[in-house]
């Protein structure tokens, strides 16, 4: 059994890999999505934020996005806090969901802060995808501004990119536009299966 991380910067191409690969049948972890799921079925994950955070944390039952992220963006320590409760659930639902996978099988696990996150001590490999920065500036504010390229929004972006950490991996991949997705999914399992 092999876990792969799959990991790279905003506006990358990373997700739109992953879901390529899923759409070829593997197990693509999506770490984002899950810490969602985490966050809104686990009582002992909610207590530890309500804990930390108060009881604003959730409205009704459902967690209060705006109000978390207002509280830890604009301090470090709580930001720190609330990762060392969410970051080990996550780690543990990925070795669950392993153990459940055949010996022969594959899991990958995608996610931007997967060294910050120390979600790379799970994988076997690391694929790392990159792209030229005007390209991850255009995917980016079509995705997050509806293709409005303000100065504002192109300054934010930036700033978003230049806060990312570069990592290395065992494969990069350059997501230029060049290479049609589904040939960068053949690329990896090509390598992944003779590495």
């Amino acid at each position: 059994m092999q876990t792969i991380g799959i990991t790279g910067g905003i506006g990358s191409g990373k997700s739109t890999i992953a879901r390529e690969l899923a759409k070829r049948g593997f197990v693509v972890y999506d770490c984002d999505i899950e810490a969602k799921r985490i966050i809104a079925e686990d009582e002992s994950v909610q207590k530890a934020i309500i804990g930390l955070l108060g009881e604003e944390a959730f409205v009704d039952g459902k967690y209060n996005t705006a109000y978390v992220s207002q509280r830890v963006f604009a301090d470090k320590a709580l930001l720190e806090a609330l990762n060392q409760i969410v970051h080990p659930a996550v780690k543990n639902d990925i070795k669950a969901k392993s153990q459940q996978l055949t010996a022969n099988s594959c899991i990958f696990v995608e996610s931007a802060i997967l060294y910050e996150a120390g979600m790379d001590t799970l994988c076997d490999k690391v694929i790392v995808v990159d792209a030229p920065e005007d390209i991850r500036i255009a995917r980016t504010i079509h995705r997050d501004y509806q293709d409005i390229a303000s100065d504002v929004n192109i300054n934010n972006v930036r700033a978003r990119i230049r806060a990312q950490k570069v990592h290395k991996g065992d494969l990069t991949i350059i997501n230029d536009g060049k290479t049609d997705i589904p040939e960068f999914v053949e690329k990896i399992t090509h390598w992944m299966w003779k590495n």
